[in-house]
């Protein structure tokens, strides 16, 4: 029986025997399965799993239920039953997963939730109670009323992309039956999200080209770098461009045509950005979405882990259910055609990796996430490929204009890429000497003509800071409104 409960099931813990003087050691587990996806604690088992049995069930189950209804709040649904296993008696405590979390233990006046992670149970953190209270109302964080009025902002980013993609007008009321607003036109967290202006700081996108397999340093390993804020639309557009700016697509030719080979599939690069963007956690402070790519794989990270608790490993991706943690914006997404309700955009984004000529199983795509996060891995179907005439087998003609062609394409991205360097180069000397009086941020960009705030960020003033070229006349308050900076 010990055997097929641990086949059955990971959410498992086992207990040697009952402690009663610090029920804390087993409770806390009771109440993170009740915060989760349910479990069992098994009574009389060792951590290796070797039956060591009780010496008096009876009592021992008397006292579970008493300190269960005395100490866990509110009360979880659970099943005690009593089982023989090798001639030994054991318990078997196992805990539903609850519907009215979040599930406290409490002591002595002091109130604490825990989770399961992996086989430790943990303290939860704040964002995850607060989800977990969501959870237990039946609500959802977009869904959530704030106390801005719509009439402050504006949205044309949004009804420009309805009309595009659905060939309807926004209307007024809209705003109410979509759930952006409610009735006296103050605004949703989906209504802030979705709004022209960057209202919600964690609604934000990383992006980041990497020279070779994994991470390094900013500033020596990263080909290209951006940061995007602010509308959802907004982010699932740049984040998109980012992507195909950054990927290539290849052709080989055969008899009578050529045949294109991209790196990546442009539909399972959209539909896992939109997971992302529609699935993550944004009670999660200072957390925003990665995306990354290396020269063999895309990945895309973004804040929470699966809505069910459940780990994404812990599924079958052909089988896996909707579960929606932002429903108002998934539903608007699925309006303007950017996803379907019915959770298939992990199978689609396999199955559209599929059609890429040149896949095979080792390129199938990888999803993995934990309590904090999750995470899509798109392998480069053109990683480790042969050289051209290789793998055409074409004729010497063929081979000389595709080596010309190849020969032409490197000579101009090394023109361009020279020609940006020495730009650059250009700009930051003007910058050196232009600021060798104090100069606002603003004034610094309109001297060397950038007008994008995050890419003069990131590619000049942070540089430059950290070289050591400026510095700032506000050091203990770099985000001051007054903050100015001067060459050193």
């Amino acid at each position: 029986m010990l055997t097929r409960l641990i086949a059955e099931t990971t959410e498992l813990d086992f207990k040697v025997a009952l402690e009663r003087k610090k029920p804390i050691s087993w409770l806390k587990s009771v109440c993170a399965f009740a915060n989760g996806i349910g479990g069992k604690l098994i009574f009389g088992v060792d951590d290796e799993q070797k039956v060591i049995g009780l010496t008096s069930v009876q009592d021992d189950a008397e006292e579970i239920s008493r300190l269960i209804k005395e100490r866990i709040t509110p009360l979880p649904e659970f099943i005690l039953s009593a089982e023989k296993e090798k001639g030994k008696d054991i318990l078997i405590l196992s805990v539903s997963t609850g519907r009215m979390t979040p599930y406290y233990y409490k002591s002595t006046g002091k109130l604490e939730t825990y989770l399961r992670i992996g086989n430790e149970t943990t303290v939860a953190p704040d964002y995850v109670v607060k989800e977990l209270i969501l959870k237990g109302t039946n609500r959802s964080f977009d869904a959530l009323v704030t106390d801005i009025p719509k009439s402050d902002y504006s949205f044309t980013l949004l009804e420009a992309t309805y009309l595009e993609r659905t060939g309807n007008r926004f209307e007024a009321s809209d705003y109410v039956s979509f759930g952006l607003t409610d009735k006296d036109g103050l605004l949703t967290n989906a209504g802030q999200l979705l709004s022209d202006q960057h209202i919600v700081y964690n609604s934000r996108v990383f992006c980041t080209r990497w020279n070779g397999l994994e991470k390094g340093s900013i500033f020596d390993d990263a080909l290209d770098d951006k940061e995007y804020e602010g509308n959802l639309i907004y982010l699932l557009k740049n984040g998109f461009d980012f992507v195909r700016n950054n990927s290539k697509v290849r052709f080989v030719k055969e008899a009578r045509y050529r045949v294109d080979k991209p790196d990546y599939a442009e539909r399972a690069v959209t539909e896992a950005l939109v997971n992302a963007l529609i699935h993550r956690d944004y009670i999660i402070i200072g957390s925003e979405i990665h995306i990354n790519i290396y020269d063999d794989r895309l990945e895309i990270q973004s804040p929470g882990g699966m809505f069910s608790e459940k780990s994404i490993q812990d599924y079958d991706v052909d089988t896996i259910e909707s579960i929606r943690r932002n429903p108002i914006i998934a539903d608007l997404f699925h309006r303007m055609k950017y996803m379907e309700r019915r959770g298939s955009g992990l199978k689609k984004i396999i199955s559209e990796t599929e059609k890429l000529p040149g896949y095979d199983e080792k390129f199938q795509p990888e999803f993995h996430s934990t309590m904090t996060s999750f995470r899509t891995v798109i392998k480069n179907v053109n990683y480790g490929l042969k050289n051209v005439g290789d793998e055409v087998g074409s004729d010497q003609d063929d081979l000389e204009n595709t080596m010309q062609d190849d020969l032409k394409v490197t000579m101009q991205d090394d023109l361009k890429n020279t020609m940006q360097d020495a730009r650059k180069s250009r700009r930051i000397k003007k910058l050196i000497e232009f600021c060798n009086t104090e100069k606002t941020r603003d004034e610094m960009q309109l001297h060397v003509g950038i007008t994008n705030r995050d890419y003069f960020r990131t590619s000049y003033l942070k540089p430059l800071l950290e070289s050591g070229l400026l510095k700032m006349t506000i050091p203990n308050k770099p985000s001051s409104g007054k903050q100015k900076y001067i060459r050193v």
